[in-house]
């Protein structure tokens, strides 16, 4: 199993984010606490010290907590599931929060054993615009001091695609993040996500982004950039060097069971799903009460097939058609055949060794390529109600 915690805390509310995250106030980070280990413990007696892999700090901004906290909370995790010895343990942060010996010492003694951290760019003009309060020098500072301290196993998150960025720059920033030797690598594309600052800049024509051509550029020759320097591009967004691919992430696009901690943490399990009340207090309240997890939901056959589909093709492995088969009973390439045909003919498509798989201009425009699958699966859906013969299972 895995386990993720969200810590919902920030200094400050970035200007693009739309993840679930507010400044804490008055006694608001010992509530959480609270709430949290309690949610542990919880789980720990429901389900009986079930092994877990993988443990996963995510935010929010974990590195906000103080490392003593952060071993609090995981002696509390070790106490309630049977974590393995050579499990993963993962913390993201921003370099701010972490820049002194005692908070990374601190950070491994607790077992986190991987670290990512938010450089997000190394131009200063575009760290100043995104509001970020680090500077590139301040950023490779802390990641030369947590390599000094031990972590061998560093993330490094960048974001391409941002305002007045171009190739050249992309590809500038991805020169200085090699020479560090990083050994994973999260390069997202910005997402102007609705009522939020940056997309209310852009609506207003204050902030220009990349046009799609240009970003187009950036991942593709970005991608094969970091594939010359010895990275594994294994997923839309990731590179890793042999070895170090992010094991908690694998796992949720392997369809594994995982359990969220924390306000507006997610939970998947026994085929149902819930997510924990967003707000700080509601949550401590279902905390407290023992509600947490009661108004679970339970998966559709046809949710089930499409979370499939969309995780397994965001992989550069890609979807195996066995594993369809398995949930379904159906034949995915047959069910799809002229879709598959026409992606395959752009390019967009390979299959191989049993697994369909989108190439490198296919992951580009995944999207829109899982929409058309998508609208397949809802016309089968629609034939089935109107009377027209279905196959076993279909979803």
């Amino acid at each position: 199993m895995l386990l993720y915690i969200h810590v919902p805390f920030c200094r400050s509310k970035c200007g693009y984010c739309a993840f679930h995250s507010e400044v804490p106030r008055g006694d608001a980070v010992q509530v959480y606490l609270d709430a949290l280990l309690r949610e542990i413990a919880l789980w720990g007696d429901r389900l009986g010290r079930v092994p877990v892999s993988t443990v996963f700090f995510g935010g929010g901004t974990p590195s906000m907590l103080p490392h003593r906290a952060v071993a609090t909370v995981l002696d509390r995790i070790r106490k309630a599931f049977a974590v393995e010895r050579a499990a993963e343990i993962s913390l993201e942060a921003n370099p701010e929060s972490v820049g002194t010996m005692d908070t990374l010492s601190g950070l491994l003694e607790a077992g986190v054993n991987r670290l990512s951290m938010g450089f997000q760019s190394m131009d200063p003009a575009t760290l100043k615009l995104l509001g970020r309060p680090h500077s590139a020098r301040d950023a490779v500072r802390v990641f030369e001091l947590a390599r000094t301290l031990g972590f061998g196993n560093i993330n490094l998150d960048f974001i391409w695609g941002l305002p007045n960025q171009r190739l050249k720059l992309w590809l500038e920033d991805l020169r200085a993040i090699v020479k560090l030797g990083p050994e994973h690598l999260s390069c997202y594309g910005l997402t102007v996500e609705e009522e939020t600052p940056l997309e209310r800049d852009v609506r207003a024509g204050r902030i220009s982004l990349p046009d799609d051509g240009e970003q187009g550029k950036m991942f593709i020759y970005g991608a094969e950039y970091l594939e010359s320097q010895g990275y594994l591009h294994y997923e839309i967004s990731n590179f890793a060097r042999m070895g170090f691919q992010c094991r908690h992430n694998t796992g949720y696009w392997e369809g594994a069971e995982y359990l969220g901690f924390g306000p507006a943490a997610v939970s998947t399990l026994m085929g149902r799903r819930w997510t924990n009340p967003c707000d700080l207090a509601a949550y401590a309240g279902a905390v407290r009460t023992g509600t947490v997890g009661h108004e679970a939901e339970v998966l559709s056959l046809h949710e089930r097939v499409q979370e499939l589909v969309m995780l397994r093709l965001r992989t550069t492995r890609g979807l195996r058609v066995k594993a369809y088969r398995e949930l379904t009973g159906r034949d995915f390439i047959k069910d799809n055949k002229s879709l598959i045909h026409a992606l395959h003919r752009n390019r967009l498509v390979r299959l191989r060794n049993g697994y369909l798989s989108l190439t490198r201009n296919g992951l580009l425009v995944s999207n829109a390529i899982l929409e058309r699958f998508f609208s397949e699966m809802e016309t089968r859906l629609a034939g089935q109600a109107s009377g027209a013969p279905a196959g076993q299972g279909t979803p």
